[in-house]
């Protein structure tokens, strides 16, 4: 990196790929006077006009899908295959909120003397800080609800993976009506990112990444009461009970851990299993995960690709110690690349460090459990409440335990955790606020009550 440089890596060759402009606080805070001017003329558009843009956004997408799953794939190390799935999720966000402009509805409250209506307005200039694991699928689901209730938008890409995310703003300049809609600046945190979250002429941030920075950006956005939303770390548990399918929960586990090579704030990292189907859910579990590919991102066939730096797979090497009691250790590739294999441990306890803190890595633990109590207390015995999964055939106890876990999204016989339609977004350190779905819209937006009275 340089003064005016930042150097993108391939974590799988670890060659330079490509380097990007770091932008200076004067040039961000040039491009937030940019997005201002863009957000009055944005607004004024016809719900129509608006919509039509989300569209010719989507269309775009799916025009450079190849393109776009070829960035994604070089600087952060992802399987082309997940890659390319990504990009077309990309254009469905975009879809969605397209079509949810003109539903973004208030209410008509009869009070004394008169009636109240209430308006969602838009909040001005949003700043958007985006993390390396998904860059672009994460970037759309905030950008599109943000133009979609009339913001203009700053993105700022994590400085590890800011290719995909800089060719979607490109992109999107060429196509808009109004110049300075959607903006794309990338930097480190501290000057870039902090810039952002101080200006006072943004009104609200989203951050996704870390508890810590997270944490930070909360107490920085105080000055000028910034709205935020903040979708940080977690530790989801995959609770699976002895009355469930444990075979088929056993065989959808490494996915849920596992995918994107386990930097994943949603995996399913603490795996409790009642101690009646230990046995079983252990020896399919292992057997699975030890049929996943781990190896070059550019080839279809390829399951995981290897962690975003060095860096990185130190931190999560630093759980993998001598108080970890391995069943598995996977197979990955030798010499250049940030490889690591899933690793799988067993904790009757479920203290070590492993069980308890964020890995952000391929490192599963399985913690055994006696009764449906234990599995409750075990799931919420974390600072974290992201998301995660209950495997059980008894409809009343998946309702129970949905009810007694501590957690913003739950999956039952499943480990899906994420669709367009639907809210996302954490308990206790896992965040504030909810993105996708209608939820994510409204968060973009003011609430206005206005007063007419009927007497006059």
């Amino acid at each position: 990196m340089t003064d005016s440089k930042i150097d993108v890596w391939n974590p799988a060759t670890e060659a330079k790929i490509d380097e990007v402009k770091a932008f200076t606080r004067e040039e961000v805070a040039d491009a937030v006077e940019r997005a201002q001017r863009a957000q009055r003329e944005w607004v004024a558009l016809s719900f129509a006009a608006r919509q039509q843009l989300l569209y010719d956004i989507a269309d775009t997408v799916m025009r450079h899908r190849d393109e776009l799953a070829q960035l994604e794939s070089q600087d952060v190390g992802k399987p082309m295959r997940a890659a390319l799935a990504e990009a077309e999720s990309v254009a469905g966000v975009f879809r969605y909120y397209a079509g949810a402009i003109d539903k973004l509805s208030g209410e008509s409250i009869p009070v004394d003397g008169g009636v109240t209506l209430t308006f969602h307005e838009p909040v001005g200039v949003v700043g958007i800080i985006t993390p390396w694991n998904f860059p672009l699928p994460i970037a759309s689901w905030n950008i599109a609800p943000a133009l979609a209730a009339g913001n203009a938008v700053i993105v700022k890409p994590a400085s590890l993976t800011p290719l995909s995310t800089r060719r979607l703003g490109e992109l999107v300049e060429e196509i808009s009506p109004v110049p300075g809609l959607l903006q794309v600046v990338t930097g480190g945190g501290g000057s870039v990112g902090s810039t952002l979250i101080e200006h006072p002429g943004v009104r609200k941030i989203s951050f996704t990444g870390s508890t810590e920075v997270g944490r930070s950006i909360l107490q920085s956005s105080a000055q000028d009461f910034t709205r935020v939303t903040l979708e940080l770390g977690g530790k989801s548990a995959n609770i699976v009970f002895a009355d469930a399918d444990v075979k088929a929960a056993a065989q959808a586990a490494p996915w849920a851990v596992f995918d994107n090579s386990g930097q994943d704030c949603c995996a399913r990292s603490r795996i409790l299993v009642q101690r009646d189907a230990l046995d079983e859910f252990l020896e399919e579990f292992v057997s699975a995960t030890d049929a996943l590919r781990v190896g070059d991102p550019g080839q279809l066939e390829t399951d995981l690709g290897p962690l975003v730096s060095a860096e990185h797979r130190d931190t999560v090497l630093s759980f993998i110690d001598d108080d970890l009691n391995l069943l598995f250790k996977g197979r990955a590739p030798e010499g250049k690349g940030h490889w690591l294999a899933p690793h799988i441990a067993l904790d009757e306890s479920g203290a070590t460090r492993a069980a308890r803190e964020e890995i952000f890595g391929p490192v599963a633990v399985v913690i055994p459990f006696d009764t449906e109590q234990d599995a409750i207390r075990l799931a919420n015995e974390s600072v974290y409440g992201l998301s995660g999964s209950i495997w059980t055939g008894n409809v009343g106890r998946a309702l129970r335990v949905a009810r007694g876990v501590e957690s913003g999204t739950l999956a039952v016989n499943s480990n899906s955790s994420i669709r367009v339609q639907t809210p996302f977004g954490g308990f206790k350190q896992s965040g504030i606020g909810r993105e996708l779905g209608m939820e994510g819209l409204r968060g973009y937006t003011e609430l206005k009550s206005v007063f007419l009275n009927g007497q006059s």
